[in-house]
């Protein structure tokens, strides 16, 4: 169940790069379903990154699972998920789009805080809306409902294992990053090509920026057009040269 987490500055640099900026430069090296769809931001402003711990939930079947909320906690795979976690985690979880089970609530978000796990990505709802937002954690949701996890129509079923989550194929330890955006799932193996081929990519974006602001014209600055390429590195060489 333990998962193989990355470099933290690899993680650091993808929490950099944004979701948009992931997205796109993974879509141009050939991977074209990384974000996470469904799931939105629920705490805004903010930009988390970090290695997937993954839960599974399925179709609840009777006679496979205990329905009392708190009969034999030790066998209810949504608290080991978030035994699992180490600071800096992302826990993501498969709940299937599902509007009426609420994964988590705000004591057992209040003991994410307390791990300082990086943020949580449910396709699905979580419960305690008030209570949870007075955490202050980065949270991507379909929405809240004030039904327990298996009150309705799901078990909890698998902890790290390979998930669909929005659509997306989520393996544990995969970075993920989110912001206002949305979510996205970076491979490990191939995070520090993203992180470089973004920096190569977008990394005038700053610049022309600028450029658009003062009300130059668009066809120059966005993208950066090639005869305005001697602009840019000067620019650069400047900023270089202030710091």
């Amino acid at each position: 169940m333990k998962i193989t987490r990355p470099p933290k500055d690899l993680v650091e640099r993808v929490r950099q790069v944004g979701a948009a900026t992931a997205s796109a430069t993974l879509a141009h090296m050939g991977l074209r379903n990384c974000f996470i769809s469904g799931p939105v931001s629920h705490n805004r402003g903010k930009r988390v990154a970090g290695p997937a711990v993954t839960l599974q939930m399925m179709p609840k079947r009777e006679d496979l699972i205990d329905e009392s909320e708190y009969a034999d906690v030790e066998t209810q795979l949504h608290r080991h998920v978030l035994y699992q976690v180490e600071e800096g985690d992302m826990v993501v979880v498969d709940a299937r789009g599902d509007m009426d089970s609420g994964i988590f609530g705000d004591m057992m978000m209040t003991y994410f805080k307390g791990l300082k796990g990086a943020g949580v990505v449910i396709d699905g709802c979580m419960r305690d809306r008030a209570a949870v937002e007075v955490l202050d954690i980065a949270i991507w949701l379909r929405g809240f409902t004030p039904n327990y996890h298996t009150q309705t129509a799901l078990m909890p079923s698998a902890v790290n294992v390979r998930i669909a989550c929005g659509d997306t194929t989520v393996v544990p330890g995969d970075i993920i990053v989110a912001d206002d955006d949305g979510a996205v799932c970076v491979p490990v193996a191939l995070a520090e090509q993203m992180v470089e081929k973004a920096r190569r990519d977008h990394g005038w974006e700053e610049f022309c920026r600028e450029k658009l602001l003062a009300g130059e014209p668009m066809q120059r600055y966005y993208p950066l057009h090639k005869d305005a390429q001697g602009e840019y590195e000067a620019w650069l060489a400047a900023r270089s040269g202030s710091t």
